[in-house]
């Protein structure tokens, strides 16, 4: 059952004549964090220009920041007609670290848009609604400023719920000490967005505590009326292996642990599993961008 203080959307609330009508002069910014993605990131790009960009003028810009790609990501995002930022040449004061934190840090700051919206670029079922269904809440309610989707996961022939960190990990979390939070029926999906005056204002963590840590800081900042969540039906993607995932429900636990019982979990540590190489887990973080003189310089209030 969705906790009542999650506002819940579904993705078909929001037809496209509705949305160009709220938009306004609003600017809108779709930000693609992606590493070897170059079997779907060009779909992707070309999706969103074809149908939401070049005859609508609903999205103004779609960035990809190409978290050191060894593939032919940036080419096929750029051949799609993404403008393709390169992470390890943004901010490299900060360093040029890898991971999905960063990356999405750097693509706030390489972006314009005053809402911003972030889509992986692993789909292979990719469709405008994971778009228009997280742009939807955003345009019609000016008091929302952060919105994650939801869907269901397509795996060997059945659906199911969350991923096998959001099952084992995130949920658990947040069922016995955010519950405020416990009606979030996706805390890690990929797909999110919200105000530029909202996302500027929180850190980031820099690898894939990041998704937990930034929904845990909005609800703390500014309370869990300013989040939605949107069901965007189906989605199919690349699905890691047990060992991945280990060391990412590390991070997870350790970016969530961090803000609800500060203290308790270590900043380093090495993961040691069974006849695999130790695997060390770093917390790090970028500051907020308005902490950031280089941001400030070019996001003028």
């Amino acid at each position: 059952m969705t906790h009542p203080s999650i506002r819940t959307h579904v993705a078909s609330e929001f037809p496209l004549e509705a949305l160009v009508a709220a938009k306004g002069t609003t600017t809108v910014s779709v930000c693609i964090p992606a590493r070897n993605e170059e079997p779907t990131v060009g779909a992707i790009v070309r999706t969103i220009r074809s149908t939401l960009v070049d005859p609508l003028g609903l999205v103004d810009e779609v960035i990809v920041i190409d978290d050191h790609s060894t593939d032919r990501t940036a080419e096929r995002a750029a051949e799609a007609g993404a403008t393709v930022v390169r992470a390890s040449e943004v901010l490299t004061g900060f360093g040029e670290g890898h991971g999905k934190g960063e990356a999405l840090w750097k693509s706030l700051h390489a972006s314009s848009g005053e809402i911003v919206l972030w889509c992986d670029a692993d789909v292979r079922d990719f469709d405008i609604r994971f778009i228009t269904g997280l742009l939807g809440p955003l345009l019609m309610d000016p008091a929302l400023g952060f919105v994650k989707g939801f869907y269901e996961r397509p795996d060997d022939g059945q659906v199911r719920g969350g991923g096998r960190v959001t099952e084992l990990v995130a949920r658990p979390l947040f069922t016995l000490l955010l519950p405020e939070l416990a009606g979030i029926v996706q805390p890690l999906s990929g797909e999110y967005g919200g105000r530029r005056r909202v996302l500027e204002q929180v850190p980031f963590v820099e690898a894939y505590g990041v998704d937990i840590a930034m929904l845990i800081d909005i609800a703390t900042m500014f309370g869990t009326d300013a989040i939605a969540q949107v069901d965007l039906g189906m989605r199919i993607h690349r699905n890691r292996p047990l060992t991945e995932l280990s060391p990412m429900a590390a991070q997870v636990m350790q970016a969530a642990l961090r803000r609800i019982a500060p203290g308790l979990a270590a900043d380093r540590a090495m993961l040691n599993p069974p006849d695999l190489a130790p695997v060390e887990i770093i917390y790090r973080e970028r500051p907020p961008l308005i902490t950031v003189p280089e941001y400030m310089a070019t996001h003028p209030r």
